[in-house]
């Protein structure tokens, strides 16, 4: 066995392109959930975060030609290579794998309106993840992980069954998805999204916000030289399907009960341990309270949870990555972040929401997600 270090972090929503605008901005509650007009996604109004073009097109002009990556690749890519840049992980060793988080990819080529410019087979995820691994100069065949929206999480628990296994000594860890016409149609045909920002475990939500974005958690063998209490080690994980139905969760908790206590027995730690919850907090009735059952049950009622959906939506295969990332930030600066959108408490058992910027040490940290299908993941971190 050997331990996982995280040694490098990034991403990238509507809050911005680094880390540092996320955080600057979270902690003075600016939300990047807008109201979006576009015939193209969807004929009628809707809230969500969405990446601005035109500055994607510029950030990524500086590293690689925009014409020969999709949208899609394109956020991976730089959201991989702003991790890259600040650490000693070779991305082009043969002991390095990347592994992409994704629910969708480039399923907007499947519009012909939008394809001519790259080949069939781009739609599917192995080549998109082909061309992304390549970018870096890495000949290792990249692993895809496409989970519903437990994607992150399961790829961040993947690598680190990959690295304790002594396969590799690095995993570039990506994960994100763009706002479709296939996409917004769907959540719209379930009646999830909101009518403004989300309101996770409020007692007025309505639904989720979609958002796009990537997010990148470089992981190693090796602890980054950096002073020892900001290293973060991944210390255990677990996924689970409780099997309840196609797109909604189940109504006890279970599955995602099982989820977090396995990855709490694998982490050797207790219930007691857990200073922090990341929850997946999506602002859908169902999800909120499902999560607030599990929670209880496992006994967490007291451990502090937030959920970041009000500030960059729900970006899907990039949501378990992304919100990782944020939160072992808030590890090191010993901080909760405030759940935005969340004012009345709203779900069916006690659960600690935190609703204000508040210090708090943080030695343990728990993220969890569920998605459609009836899965759940959920990954410890540690100092």
């Amino acid at each position: 066995m050997h331990n996982v270090f995280v040694v490098g972090q990034n991403a990238i929503t509507s809050l911005g392109f680094t880390l540092a605008e996320h955080i600057d901005k979270i902690k003075n509650n600016i939300s990047g959930v807008k109201r979006i007009d576009d015939k193209v996604l969807f004929p009628e109004s809707f809230y969500a975060s969405l990446i601005d073009n035109v500055l994607l097109h510029q950030h990524f002009a500086s590293i690689g030609n925009p014409d020969s990556y999709t949208k899609f690749e394109q956020l991976l890519i730089l959201s991989a290579h702003l991790a890259l840049k600040d650490s000693t992980v070779n991305a082009a060793s043969h002991k390095t794998i990347f592994i992409i988080s994704t629910t969708k990819g480039n399923i907007n080529l499947l519009d012909t309106r939008q394809s001519n410019s790259f080949s069939a087979d781009r739609v599917y995820l192995w080549k998109a993840a082909q061309q992304i691994a390549r970018f870096f100069g890495n000949n290792n065949t990249p692993i895809v992980i496409s989970n519903a929206c437990i994607s992150g999480v399961v790829a961040i628990n993947f690598a680190n069954d990959l690295l304790n296994s002594g396969a590799y000594d690095n995993a570039v860890v990506i994960g994100g998805d763009i706002a479709t016409e296939f996409v917004v149609s769907g959540f719209q045909s379930f009646k999830s999204m909101s009518f403004g920002i989300c309101k996770p475990f409020d007692a007025h939500r309505d639904g989720l916000n979609l958002g796009e974005g990537a997010g990148t958690i470089l992981l190693s063998t090796q602890a980054a030289d950096c002073d020892a209490k900001q290293s973060i080690k991944v210390l255990g994980g677990a996924s689970s399907n409780d099997a309840n139905h196609i797109s909604g969760p189940s109504r006890t908790g279970d599955g995602l009960y099982f989820a977090v206590t396995k990855a709490m027995k694998q982490a050797s730690i207790t219930a007691q341990d857990v200073d922090f919850i990341s929850a997946h907090g999506t602002a859908t009735p169902f999800n909120d309270d499902m999560e607030a059952k599990a929670f209880h049950r496992a006994g967490l009622c007291d451990v502090p949870i937030n959920s970041l959906k009000g500030y960059f939506g729900h970006t899907l295969g990039g949501a378990g990555i992304i919100e990782s990332v944020i939160s072992i930030q808030g590890m090191k600066e010993n901080l909760l972040f405030n759940t935005m959108g969340y004012e009345e408490f709203g779900v069916e058992e006690p659960v600690t929401i935190v609703d204000h910027l508040t210090e708090k040490e943080q030695n343990y940290i728990l993220k969890t997600a569920s998605g459609f299908g009836g899965c759940n993941a959920a990954v410890i971190f540690a100092k």
